[in-house]
């Protein structure tokens, strides 16, 4: 299981890779810089394992980097020609800032006995923090795309309308109370590594 979901990884790197090259091939800044800063992002589970020691599994890792690969392939023109591509993302994409955010709130949870934070709240948090982060990144899309606009580049984030956001931060939402629900319980490890870390501090 674990030496699949690891393959499984390193395709879906190589994927981005590709769409990467594809970038650069076709002279598409939006293309080549939104895969190789998702490539980037799909080496932080490695780097956490590696030089930190957070033991995190090969399921985590999975998740981002099938995030990253969705969000590379819509910015070759999946996000014009399917309009539920960009709540998909958005959905995988929230999933993991959720997922993220319940790792950190619950290894602090667990290490501290002056905190206690019960079921209930920790699934309420998740979805404030994943819609912040949500807010965050479509504010980034707007200052990003005008800031392009005004030096002369072409806008490497694609920014449709203000209730595209709005649509947007609800697939966010969607994202975070998926993880609330379902994801929790596979996220414990995790939680637990993280501690570990904070015991050894």
């Amino acid at each position: 299981m674990v030496r699949t979901a690891r393959s499984l990884v390193h395709a879906l790197q190589a994927a981005v890779a590709l769409v990467f090259v594809v970038g650069v091939v076709t002279r598409n800044p939006s293309v080549a810089v939104n895969a190789l800063l998702g490539l980037l992002v799909t080496l932080v589970p490695n780097v956490l394992e590696r030089d930190y020691g957070v033991v995190l599994g090969p399921l985590p890792a999975l998740w981002v980097t099938l995030a990253v690969l969705l969000h590379s392939l819509g910015m070759l023109g999946l996000y014009d020609t399917l309009v539920w591509w960009d709540h998909l993302t958005h959905t995988f994409s929230a999933g993991v800032a959720a997922g993220a955010a319940y790792a950190a709130v619950h290894a602090v949870d667990l290490h501290t006995d002056r905190l206690y934070l019960p079921p209930p709240f920790i699934g309420v948090l998740l979805i404030i923090v994943t819609l912040g982060f949500g807010v965050l990144w479509e504010t980034a899309e707007f200052v990003a795309r005008d800031l392009a606009i005004l030096f002369g580049f072409r806008p490497v984030l694609v920014v449709y309308s203000l209730e595209d956001a709005i649509v947007d931060l609800a697939y966010d939402a969607l994202g975070g109370l998926l993880v609330a629900w379902f994801g929790t319980t596979r996220l414990d490890s995790v939680s637990r590594e993280l501690e570990a870390r904070l015991q050894g501090r």
